[in-house]
């Protein structure tokens, strides 16, 4: 209905490589351009701001965040170079100016669909393990959930169930910095464009010893 150019603006944490990936691979797809904002702050900031919130998240959560998420990598990886860089504690006309740069500059130059080099195939292959840690987390989340909702049903103590909560937070976090560092996960190949999945079996560890956590407590 506009004659001017077409923005579409996704608003999220986005805070694994493997997340912005996957919009930078459809924009590939369909030759669009594909640019990035990323707004840094320190975690004591970010609580404070939290706490302001009508509905403000636990800290614990906050600070969860702040220890996974992943800022673009402009040298590494080739397809984060439109990225814009800002203190989001410290705005200023400049931010504006830089702002408009980035898009003008994305749009100038939208993504090649066969844009490809070894370099690439090589920044492919690290998403992809990132891509494990992202949906195992999603399988501990649910583990946890379910293994809550089984204490809550064996009627242990509330006092307990918070310490239970903490602890297996705690266990979902180390394990998930283990898989992201390699400790535990096997080698895996990954095919352009399509990724392997070998989240669910890794994530049967963490079971393991989330029940081993619980039983603690019956």
């Amino acid at each position: 209905a506009t004659a001017g150019p077409l923005y579409l603006i996704l608003d999220d944490n986005f805070y694994y490589q493997s997340m912005r990936y996957e919009v930078y691979q459809l924009a590939r797809k369909y030759s669009l351009s594909f640019c990035q904002l990323f707004l840094e702050c320190p975690l004591e900031c970010c609580l404070q701001r939290n706490r302001l919130r009508s509905h403000p998240l636990p800290d614990q959560t906050i600070c969860l965040m702040a220890r996974k998420i992943e800022m673009p990598d402009l040298k590494k990886n080739a397809w984060e170079q439109n990225s814009l860089i800002l203190k989001s504690f410290d705005c200023s006309f400049e931010d504006d100016e830089q702002i408009i740069s980035l898009l003008a500059t994305a749009l100038e130059n939208p993504v090649k669909p066969n844009e490809e080099n070894l370099e690439q195939k090589e920044a492919d292959r690290a998403i992809c393990a990132a891509s494990t840690v992202h949906q195992a987390d999603g399988i501990c989340r649910r583990i946890i959930s379910q293994t809550m909702k089984d204490a809550k049903d064996k009627n242990i103590l509330p006092s307990e169930m918070k310490s239970l909560a903490e602890e297996l937070n705690k266990l979902k976090a180390e394990f998930l910095e283990d898989l992201r560092q390699g400790n535990n996960l096997k080698n895996q190949i990954c095919v352009q464009n399509q990724y392997s999945d070998p989240a669910t079996s890794v994530t049967s560890s963490f079971q393991h010893k989330a029940t081993n956590v619980v039983n603690k407590y019956i």
